[in-house]
């Protein structure tokens, strides 16, 4: 066994490697660019080296730098994570050439399934289920748009090197296959370096669900059961699940049984996974085979009671798998949400910056312990403080429950978003809890279409009503009256002009547009040692108990006897003295306060926010990589204004409405805030 490796990724995936190798006893090196020198990976790894400057091609992508840190540090191995070097060929065959370990599969195997073309070819040779389109790389957006229509819209658009949704569009017609050509190229230059792009057929309503796979140096090669991946987002996965909640035992085993083919095919070892997509009469396709670790790999560790870390660690060392596929197991149910820094009210658009408060729910169970189950885990790379930086992907953390049942696990996962805390960037958990409390994904009844086919207009906040918004106002009221019983007790007060806490208060729902909703709200039987109250709105009683001090953010109580995990903070950007109440998902800002405080805010006029319909403004914060315009053009709506980077994404903002171009405000290359002008209109 190894006594020290070094891990060539950063982030929460860098962290769980570090976990499973501390338990096994191996020390670690942590590599780190210049944007995360005080990152948590380093902090948690034995040793750490800088390889380079923030933008990735400049380090984590850059081979050599990675290869004298083993050198350096005397690491035996080099464990790649996800993403970066993970699926590059030539990487794990230089690690090899020097004589170093690499945690994964051998290169050759990478080869034959990281080009997408030629995996195809491969897993027909296997007996692998395929789907119709053209394997050869296209030569020009021309051509493209003449193979899609040979195939028969909707073709989906793919780079050969792709992967995490990068260089992959659906198109439906003539203009978006040449849009989507050159977007994936570009795409798929700038993430992977190879542009080359390829055609197949779209299944309709299809859903998309992966085999994971474990094998030896020995020939032995298993099967861990499926997840379900069909919950996406322009082809990037929100939410994962294991099992599956569509497919039967028959189509499990033949699915599990093709895979262990291809991987025996191409002489597999280590971890590994093997997409399908399935279609509603739960016939299969090959998509494609990921030569690494899953960011979604939790949930099959969950259902297994394996550590998927530590098998690929005691592979590549030679060992045998310590157990056959009649010993897998698959016990309970498990779900995996991805928490990432972008604004879903904004249309998903990242969100960098720093993050002023960070809290995830308390865990249960935890990454490399198998002991601990059915429970809450958090695997990130971030803590309190933490940078969110624009050059690498958004994710902040991922969040995993593990329940008996599908409907236990997505009761833990609604209570566990609940109680998770961030604040300085915008996150997709109200995006997150939304989609839990679907009734289309309570059922099970889904596809990759299901976000696309909800949500067409976009994400807003009235697509999240809560169930009982008068339990939000209640508990504004009993946080309110908590402050100003604390504020009675406070001495100094001048004899007959002490405070008074009051029992009758308003809620005043703050409303857009200025159009705000008044509730008249009675606390009863208050009792500051035991945290209690009644709260009383009409004819209805909410018993609230809660020992969570004023300056905690998450609230965790009861009300009326049932258990209830909420955020509540001062502060709002409406209103500074305004309580914003957030639950399952739903957001209200409230402002409480006496009867007399409510009356005259009903008498103050309503500030409109200025004008800024003639600007572009930036949706994020970004890069500015092409200004499309100069001052004095003339721009139709729907024309190309400019280009914003970040987290790897490109983002083309577009005119919204016929205008001249007054002034461009910006300069290409420049680091943009979010809604800073970037093109004025006269």
């Amino acid at each position: 066994m190894f006594s020290k490796i070094l891990i060539a990724n950063r982030g929460e995936i860098a962290c769980r490697v570090i976990k499973t190798a501390r338990k096994m006893g191996i020390r670690t090196v942590a590599v780190y660019s210049d944007a995360d020198r005080d990152a948590r990976h380093v902090a948690l790894a034995d040793e750490a080296v800088h390889i380079g400057a923030a933008p990735s091609r400049e380090s984590y992508l850059v081979a050599e730098r990675i290869i004298a840190a083993c050198k350096q540090t005397g690491a035996q191995a080099v464990h790649p994570g996800y993403g970066f070097l993970s699926e590059n060929a030539e990487f794990a065959k230089r690690v090899e050439e020097e004589g170093i370990v690499f945690i994964g599969p051998k290169h050759y195997s990478i080869a034959a399934m990281g080009d997408k073309i030629e995996s195809k070819r491969l897993a027909g040779a296997a007996g692998v289920n395929c789907i119709p389109g053209v394997n050869e790389p296209i030569a020009s957006p021309e051509q493209a748009v003449e193979i899609a229509r040979s195939i028969g819209y909707p073709v989906m658009i793919k780079a050969s090197a792709g992967g995490g949704g990068k260089g992959l569009r659906v198109a439906h017609d003539d203009k978006e296959a040449l849009e989507g050509f050159t977007s994936c190229r570009n795409e798929a230059r700038n993430s992977f370096g190879d542009d080359r792009v390829f055609i197949e057929k779209f299944v309709e309503e299809p859903r998309h669900i992966e085999i994971q796979l474990i094998a030896d140096s020995q020939g032995n090669t298993l099967y861990l059961n499926e997840r379900e991946c069909s919950i996406q987002r322009r082809h990037q996965k929100v939410i994962e699940e294991a099992p599956s909640p569509f497919i039967s035992d028959a189509t499990r085993k033949a699915m599990g049984e093709q895979a262990v083919a291809l991987a025996k095919a191409v002489k597999y070892q280590s971890a590994g996974t093997v997409e399908f997509v399935v279609g509603r009469d739960q016939s299969f396709y090959f998509l494609e085979m990921n030569t690494r670790l899953q960011v979604e790999h939790p949930v099959t560790e969950c259902i297994t009671g394996l550590d998927l870390v530590e098998l690929m660690i005691r592979v590549a060392a030679g060992e045998p798998l310590p157990l056959t596929q009649a010993d897998v197991r698959r016990d309970g149910w498990a779900i995996e949400c991805r928490i990432n820094a972008e604004d879903p009210f904004r249309n998903f658009l990242p969100s960098t910056g720093r993050l002023v408060r960070f809290a995830p729910p308390a865990e249960s169970m935890f990454a490399s312990d198998t002991t601990r189950w059915n429970g809450v885990r958090v695997d990130t790379g971030v803590q309190d403080g933490g940078e969110i930086p624009m050059f690498y992907d958004s994710m902040i953390a991922k969040l995993i429950v593990h329940g008996r049942d599908r409907a236990e696990a997505i009761a833990k996962m609604r209570e566990a978003l609940n109680g998770f805390v961030i604040r300085g960037v915008s996150s997709n958990i109200p995006f997150q809890s939304a989609l839990l409390a679907h009734p289309s994904f309570v059922a099970g009844a889904f596809n990759t279409g299901f976000i696309a086919q909800h949500y067409s207009a976009g994400f807003r906040a009235e697509d999240v009503p809560h169930a009982d918004p008068d339990f939000l106002i209640a508990l504004a009221a009993f946080v309110r009256r908590k402050s100003r019983e604390r504020a009675t007790a406070l001495s100094g007060q001048r004899h007959g002009y002490q405070l008074q806490a009051g029992k009758d208060l308003v809620v005043i729902t703050l409303g857009q547009g200025g159009h705000n909703t008044y509730t008249p709200v009675h606390v009863d039987e208050f009792e500051g040692l035991t945290g209690s109250a009644t709260i009383r709105i009409g004819e209805r009683s909410f018993a609230i108990s809660s020992h969570s001090r004023l300056n905690d953010i998450r609230i965790e109580g009861t009300v009326n006897g049932a258990a209830f995990t909420a955020q509540v903070e001062r502060g709002t950007p409406r209103n500074p003295l305004a309580y914003s109440v957030q639950h399952n998902g739903c957001r209200m800002d409230l402002l409480v306060g006496s009867p007399r405080m409510a009356e005259l805010y009903r008498m103050m006029p309503y500030k409109a926010p200025p004008d800024m319909s003639r600007f572009v403004l930036s949706p994020m914060p970004g890069l500015l990589v092409d200004i499309a315009v100069q001052p004095g053009q003339k721009v139709q709506a729907g024309e190309r204004v400019a280009v914003i980077e970040a987290m790897k994404m490109e983002n083309v903002l577009f005119a919204s409405a016929d205008g001249v171009v007054g002034k461009v405000l910006a300069a290409r290359g420049e680091s943009l805030a979010v809604d800073q002008p970037i093109v004025e209109f006269v």
